[in-house]
């Protein structure tokens, strides 16, 4: 068989069809209300994704309850939520056949402390990084926790979920032995940590049925000496293989404080296409590669090494939201800026503020300086933190 074509279809093991093989991979958009709400700005951004040609976006971190949250920009989606409002951010972000899903997540160790608990399966006290160990009977409530979100997501209309155990979040905490430390049955040999993500795809599945679309976003290597190796990513690739998900998402590195950027390791092409290649081998589950690829060559070599499914986009979608029309009709890579002087931080909060002029009115804003953009990303988050607490507080 000839290798998939960008704009090949693809149909998930659950029968949901992706149009072609280009997603809007996660990103903590960091557009909600400040109440954990969606606003219109929200809106119009995953209409506009919608509308330039991705198969499907995954709307990053979707709390299902606030004291998890990593920024006071995430959305809360629980049994309290505003059904209009994700409704409509579902019904804008599935326009033109595009699939959306919400990334069910869960910031552990890195929950933001002015508006959330930092836990984790083991207790931190690093530098940067502070968090208390949970207790047996929180780990035993996470697989219905965030199924009920799962639920709650499909019956407002999104197209799927994903289960975020990559980055460091907290099921990638209980995956790795640098983070987990436990010496119960949730911690020690992988076959334990990987307990907490099995029992919360089974829990899932039973809560949305068989027909929606279940991914898992996993860390290909933690990056981190004494975390996650390759070797056990493999592992746990091949013990997705007997779940009932339909894609795994390969990614990796953590957001810790010090720890090394994926583009550090492969700079200038998909940052793990060797180790997908390997995990291809392991599972029949569509695998989409995600991290560094920022060019059509770069994609199409994906597909046609057979690396990947799909490939799950982010940054260069920022630049260029109309990108896979663009390709469909031969049209130019996204041209990446250059900064001279970047802050630690700087960077990311150049592409969220971008992402917030796209909402706001349609374009970027080419006058973006690097440092102007840190400090308007944190000044932002300084003035919802009041938000969050006011309506979340009891």
């Amino acid at each position: 068989m000839s290798p998939p074509s960008l704009f090949d279809p693809l149909e998930l093991p659950c029968g949901t069809v992706l149009r072609n093989r280009i997603v809007k991979s996660a990103m903590s958009d960091s557009l909600g209300d400040g109440q954990g709400n969606p606003t219109a700005e929200q809106m119009r951004l995953y209409q506009r994704w919608a509308e330039g040609g991705v198969a499907a976006t995954i709307i990053g971190e979707v709390q299902g309850r606030p004291d998890t949250a990593e920024k006071p920009g995430n959305l809360v989606l629980s049994a309290d939520s505003p059904k209009p409002l994700f409704g409509d951010l579902a019904m804008y972000g599935g326009c033109t056949g595009c699939v959306p899903f919400v990334q069910l997540g869960h910031a552990g160790a890195m929950a933001y402390p002015p508006i959330s608990r930092p836990v984790g399966p083991s207790a931190l006290d690093l530098p940067g990084v502070q968090c208390e160990a949970l207790t047996v009977d929180e780990i035993l409530a996470l697989p219905e926790a965030f199924a009920a979100t799962a639920r709650l997501a499909r019956d407002m209309g999104f197209g799927g979920v994903q289960i975020h155990a990559a980055h460091g979040f907290l099921l990638s905490q209980f995956l790795s032995p640098l983070f987990n430390k436990r010496t119960d049955n949730w911690g020690g040999v992988l076959e334990n940590r990987m307990r907490l993500l099995m029992d919360t795809i089974t829990a899932t599945r039973h809560a949305v049925g068989p027909d929606f679309p279940i991914a898992v976003k996993l860390n290909a290597t933690d990056q981190l000496q004494g975390g996650l190796t390759e070797a056990e990513s493999i592992r746990i690739v091949s013990t997705l293989d007997t779940t009932s998900v339909d894609l795994i998402d390969i990614s990796g590195g953590t957001y810790f404080p010090g720890a090394a950027s994926a583009s550090d390791a492969k700079p200038g092409q998909p940052y793990f296409i060797e180790f997908s290649r390997r995990a291809k081998q392991a599972t029949a589950i569509p695998i989409m590669l995600t991290g560094g690829i920022k060019t059509r060559a770069q994609a199409l070599h994906v597909l046609e090494s057979g690396a990947a499914d799909v490939v799950g986009m982010a940054r260069a979608l920022v630049l260029d939201p109309d990108l896979p029309l663009h390709w469909q009709e031969a049209g130019n890579d996204p041209v990446f800026p250059r900064f001279a002087d970047t802050p630690e931080g700087g960077v990311t909060a150049w592409f969220t503020e971008q992402i917030a002029a796209l909402g706001r009115c349609g374009k970027l804003d080419p006058d973006l300086g690097v440092h102007e953009a840190l400090a308007s990303y944190t000044n932002r988050d300084e003035a919802r933190i009041p938000l969050w607490n006011a309506a979340f507080t009891q």
